[in-house]
C-alpha cells in the first residue's frame, strides 16, 4: 500500500529542504498530509485515510499565523483592515496560486483522471502541509516556516494591501452602469464527508443569464469567488502592446 512505502522521492526531501528549509521527521504524516480524498486508503472500520483532518487543522492554523504576523506588521491599522488583509492571504485563490508556485501540486497522490474537477486541491493540501506541520513541530516552528519561507519569500503583502478584494461589490457596480442585474443563487451544497466540511457552489447571472461560479466554505466567500471569476471574465485585461 502506498501509505507504507519504504522510501520517497528526490523531490519529496527536496522540496522540504530546499523551499521549507528543513527535513520531515515523520514522514508517515506527510504521506497523508499529501493523499487527495480521491485516492483515500481504507483503514478498517470505515475509517478513510486522506488529507481532509489535516487540511481542517492546517486552516486553523494558517490564519492564526497571519492574524499574528498582521498584527505585528500593522500595528496602527484597525480591524476591518486588519481582516480584510487576512482573507486575502488565505483566500482560495492565494491558497491555488501559492501551491502553484511551490511546485506542491507535484507531490500529492491523487486521482489524475479527474485532474481538471479538483479545483482547489492546490490550496487545500497546502492547509494540510500545514496541519502536518504543526503536528509535528508545534506552533513557533510552524509559524517560523510560514513567515520566513512562505510569507517572505512567496507573497507580496503590498501588492496584496492595494489589491481589490471585494469584487462582488465591483461587479454590482458594473451592473449598475451596464443596467444588468447581478445576483447570486446557490447551485449546491456539497455535503462533506466524514471529516471534511461543508462546501458551497454559487453562481453569478448576469441580467438572469448565468455566469461564472465559485466554491468556498461559507456562502460569502463563494459570492465572492464568484463574482471575481464573472468580473474578471466581463472585463479582460487589455492586450500588451508590442513594442
Amino acid at each position: 500500500m502506498w501509505f507504507f512505502r519504504k522510501k520517497e522521492s528526490p523531490e519529496f526531501y527536496s522540496f522540504f529542504r530546499n523551499t521549507l528549509g528543513f527535513t520531515p521527521r515523520r514522514v508517515d504524516l506527510y504521506r497523508v498530509a499529501f493523499t487527495h480524498k480521491s485516492m483515500s486508503q481504507n483503514a478498517g472500520h470505515g475509517h478513510l485515510i486522506n488529507n481532509e483532518r489535516l487540511e481542517y487543522l492546517g486552516d486553523a492554523v494558517l490564519s492564526t499565523i497571519v492574524a499574528e504576523f498582521l498584527y505585528r506588521k500593522y500595528p496602527y491599522q484597525g480591524e476591518g483592515f486588519l481582516t480584510e488583509m487576512r482573507s486575502k492571504m488565505v483566500s482560495r485563490n492565494t491558497l491555488n496560486m501559492l501551491s502553484r508556485k511551490l511546485g506542491l501540486l507535484d507531490l500529492v497522490h491523487y486521482d489524475r483522471s479527474q485532474q481538471g474537477v479538483f479545483k482547489s486541491m492546490g490550496g487545500n493540501t497546502f492547509e494540510s502541509l500545514v496541519g502536518a506541520i504543526y503536528l509535528e513541530r508545534g506552533y513557533n516552528f510552524t509559524r517560523r516556516v510560514i513567515e520566513q519561507r512562505i510569507i517572505n519569500l512567496h507573497m507580496d503583502i503590498d501588492e496584496l494591501e492595494h489589491t481589490g478584494w471585494n469584487y462582488k461589490g465591483k461587479l454590482i457596480d458594473w451592473g449598475q452602469k451596464h443596467s444588468k442585474k447581478i445576483s447570486f443563487e446557490i447551485v449546491r451544497v456539497i455535503q462533506p464527508t466524514r471529516h471534511d466540511r461543508k462546501q458551497y457552489e454559487v453562481r453569478v447571472l448576469v441580467g438572469g443569464e448565468a455566469a461564472e461560479t465559485g466554491i468556498d466554505y461559507t456562502i460569502k466567500a463563494a459570492e465572492q469567488l464568484a463574482a471575481e471569476n464573472t468580473f474578471k471574465k466581463l472585463n479582460p485585461p487589455a492586450p500588451q502592446k508590442r513594442s
